[in-house]
């Protein structure tokens, strides 16, 4: 039987909600009881609009197939030359490999030293902003809020989105509920929710995916502007205003990315390196490439779009289970822009291994998903993208996945050179010393600029106690290569499978203020 997608991680209370009648539900949330309402039809066109709207108008976009032709012999051809090459010859196969990893991990390096110097050193252009002169000029703006088995945090959304600065009628808020949750859909059915929010119950089918659930309700948007939120979401309160301003003064942007950072960021070892991973990320990596005018892939939430440009680009690959990256990619493919605004949501981080694992895993696989996608056709994304913005989606994305799959190999390599010297025992002694010092560099180098990045940026967040947690970040980084390994076996076993992310109620963790936090970025500090 295949895994369950987007689902409760405990099978026996899963089947319980299975058996539980939606008769039992609110009317709102049972729309086929509605007067004048053909549900059958209604439903059954945005559900195959939310699932194969990609897939039929630009299939090659689509994660619909992990991987072309193509691309699977050219992998296996690798897999067995490399393979032959070590059981042969393995000190000129490491040799061989080592040479070709240095030049991407030395374009990461790099990426991460000019995160660091536009962190030290921001840049004083001024941002295009609209004033608005009233409320009634704002634009009108959906949220769009899917969640799944959260009864538990429910009452705390509702609270959370309530205190969004916005004018009442100018807002629509959708909290979009999956058909078999009923436990979810109880919890809201019970509250009196705001004038301003309403429910959306998507029909159950497959792939049961955040994205799928978010294309089904995009149908029933009346805003300008879209943003998303997940479940244990807590913007600040003037979050929108401020990315209305940005989005309405420049009809070429298409997305305004929220900075995220963690509220349980002391709880545990885990959730210190998800805080201090989340801020460089978010408060130092994306503005760097928005500098740049490199592609931005966006965080799975807190993306403000013009309902216009996320239209354009067909919104969300149902197939992709990161589908937030993907989006930026595409966005950048068709000459939308993207800009990182200085507000922050809150999140929680997750506490445990096994929660850490199952969401870093779908986050890995969701970038090679997204990365294989994009290289179906290289020649095209190039000309799309432009070459040096092409040669950035390298360096960003598959320089994330391959330093990821690697990482654990540079200490293999190093014990066999302690001990074998196999890089320094080949015929051309010149280029073996060379290839050995540039991969020594790579490695001091990227542990100096990860830790510095790591440091600056949580004590630009005034989080001083947090920052000299960054100096065991290469533990951290370890635990990211067992995940990305588990995304490769899942890539080929169960591409779409996603694993949920448990949430907590705020109460049974140690919080950070949820109000405007007073902090500011590493970059506005400097």
């Amino acid at each position: 039987m295949p895994p369950q997608q987007f689902g409760s991680s405990d099978p026996e209370r899963r089947d319980v909600e299975l058996r539980l009648s939606p008769d039992e539900l609110p009317p709102a949330q049972r729309p086929w009881d509605q007067p004048g309402h053909d549900f059958d039809a209604t439903a059954a066109a945005h559900l195959d609009h939310a699932k194969n709207a990609l897939r039929r108008t630009r299939p090659d976009l689509s994660a619909g197939t992990p991987t072309w032709r193509w691309q699977k012999w050219i992998l296996l051809l690798a897999f067995l030359v490399f393979g032959a090459a070590a059981i042969f010859d393995p000190h000129y196969a490491i040799f061989v490999l080592a040479a070709v990893l240095v030049f991407p991990f030395f374009c990461v390096v790099a990426l991460r030293a000019a995160a660091l110097w536009f962190t030290a050193f921001p840049s004083a252009k001024q941002t295009a902003t609209v004033i608005f002169e009233t409320d009634a000029n704002l634009p009108r703006y959906t949220l769009l809020v899917p969640l799944y088995d959260e009864a538990e945090i429910a009452a705390e959304l509702v609270g959370a989105l309530s205190a969004i600065d916005y004018p009442v009628d100018k807002l629509q808020i959708l909290l979009i509920l999956e058909e078999l949750d009923i436990r979810t859909r109880r919890a809201v059915g019970a509250m009196q929710l705001p004038i301003q929010m309403s429910v959306v119950v998507v029909p159950d089918g497959s792939p049961r995916t955040k994205p799928r659930a978010l294309n089904y309700a995009l149908c029933r948007a009346t805003g300008d502007l879209v943003v998303i939120y997940d479940a244990e979401d807590v913007p600040e309160p003037n979050q929108l205003r401020r990315a209305a301003s940005l989005l309405m003064a420049n009809p070429k942007l298409g997305c305004v990315q929220a900075r995220l950072n963690v509220l349980n960021d002391s709880e545990t070892w885990l959730t210190r390196q998800f805080a201090i991973e989340y801020t460089v990320l978010f408060d130092c990596i994306l503005p760097a490439l928005e500098r740049l005018t490199l592609p931005v892939p966006l965080g799975g939430t807190s993306n403000h779009f013009s309902k216009a440009a996320l239209e354009a680009v067909g919104g969300w690959d149902p197939f992709n289970v990161t589908e937030d990256a993907d989006l930026g990619i595409r966005l950048a493919r068709t000459d939308w822009m993207v800009q990182v605004v200085n507000s922050t949501t809150w999140e929680e981080a997750p506490a445990t291994f096994r929660s850490w694992r199952n969401q870093r895993t779908r986050w890995l696989k969701g970038w090679m998903q997204t990365y294989l996608v994009h290289m179906r056709k290289p020649l095209k994304t190039a000309r799309d993208l432009g070459w040096l913005r092409f040669f950035g989606l390298q360096i960003l994305m598959g320089g994330l996945i391959l330093s990821a799959l690697v990482h654990p190999w540079f200490y293999v390599v190093a014990a066999m050179e302690a001990v074998h010297g196999p890089l320094r025992s080949l015929d051309h002694q010149g280029l073996s010393d060379a290839v050995w010092v540039l991969g020594i560099v790579n490695l001091i180098l990227g542990y100096a600029t990860g830790v510095a990045l790591g440091w600056v940026a949580v004590a630009g967040r005034g989080r001083q106690r947090l920052a000299w947690w960054a100096i065991l970040m290469p533990i951290y980084w370890l635990l990211i290569s067992f995940a990305a390994y588990r995304a490769l076996y899942q890539l080929v076993t169960t591409p779409y499978s996603w694993e949920k992310t448990q949430h907590r109620s705020r109460s049974d963790f140690a919080t950070r203020p949820i109000e405007e936090s007073g902090e500011e970025s590493a970059a506005d500090l400097a």
